[in-house]
């Protein structure tokens, strides 16, 4: 089965799991991205870039797992959405001191 099966659908075609599994990985997210700015600020560049990023991470990371698995288990997907929000949010890391230059180059 797929996450696009249609017997589990209700109404007019909108599924309330997919729903509720989107919300909560965007809140999954935002809750990583505001953990990365209070214990990062001095390596992260601006605070709303970090949140949007967080959370665009998360919604993406759950769409991957979520095309991937099907909607056999919410879990799965909310950790690949907590995934690839960390990884998302690692990209936005700046060095925490001076480059080194060796000696060779």
């Amino acid at each position: 089965m797929t996450g696009y099966d249609r017997s589990r659908q209700t109404g007019r075609g909108r599924d309330p799991d997919m729903i509720l599994e989107a919300l909560g990985s965007a809140v999954l997210g935002l809750a990583l991205a505001l953990i990365a700015a209070y214990r990062l600020p001095h390596r992260l560049p601006a605070r709303p870039l970090v949140l949007s990023t967080g959370v665009a991470g998360a919604l993406f990371g759950d769409f991957v797992t979520h095309t991937a698995l099907g909607s056999a288990a919410t879990w799965l997907s909310l950790l690949g959405a907590a995934v690839i929000s960390a990884a998302s949010l690692s990209l936005l890391l700046r060095p925490a001191g001076r480059l080194r230059r060796s000696a060779t180059a």
